[in-house]
């Protein structure tokens, strides 16, 4: 009887062995590589937007509240009054007053443009920094800061401005502000 055979076997059992190892390991670390590019290029599993969902979500506000606040353009109250839900609470606080409706947001809007807006000759709204921070997919804030330089009914040049902090919420695939402060700025002479 030989041995010769018998070694063979073992050491081709070992090294089948370990072919399977490596094989079993490889596909172990490829199915774990796969599913982190797969978890990287769809969102978190957690429902934490990724880096570029949270960069498309501030984008689309940003291009949101520029264009809303374009005040070239025509309907000054009602292009301001669509960034707030049209039902539900709708909370507002500036000088020193808050509110939580709708009609009594939209009421302040109202008197603002006709006492304050009206009255300036070739305004131009300039945002003087903007940052958003996108909490969830659903959800973000705003903290802004702006200035509105314009000529006065007597033709004088006049600034206003502020900042403006506003939390958005995306109901029904529309991004909506629930609460906001604002602030006036001192008056610059």
């Amino acid at each position: 009887m030989s041995l010769t055979p018998r070694i063979h076997t073992l050491t081709g059992g070992v090294s089948d062995l370990m072919n399977n190892y490596a094989s079993r390991c490889f596909v172990l670390c490829a199915s774990i590589v796969a599913a982190s590019f797969t978890a990287a290029c769809s969102g978190s599993t957690d429902g934490t937007p990724t880096r570029s969902e949270r960069a498309a979500i501030a984008d689309s506000l940003k291009h949101l509240v520029t264009n809303t606040y374009d005040l070239s353009k025509p309907n000054a109250v009602a292009r301001l009054m669509s960034l707030y839900p049209t039902e539900g609470r709708v909370i507002s606080a500036n000088s020193g007053r808050a509110t939580i409706t709708r009609a009594a947001l939209q009421s302040q809007v109202e008197t603002f443009w006709r006492y304050v807006g009206s009255n300036m000759r070739n305004p131009r709204w300039e945002w003087t920094s903007m940052n958003i921070d996108v909490l969830s997919p659903s959800a973000a804030v705003m903290t802004a800061t702006y200035r509105i330089p314009h000529l006065n009914p007597h033709n004088m040049p006049h600034v206003v401005g502020g900042a403006w902090t506003a939390v958005f919420a995306n109901r029904g695939g529309r991004w909506v502000i629930v609460q906001e402060h604002l602030s006036d700025a001192p008056v610059q002479h």
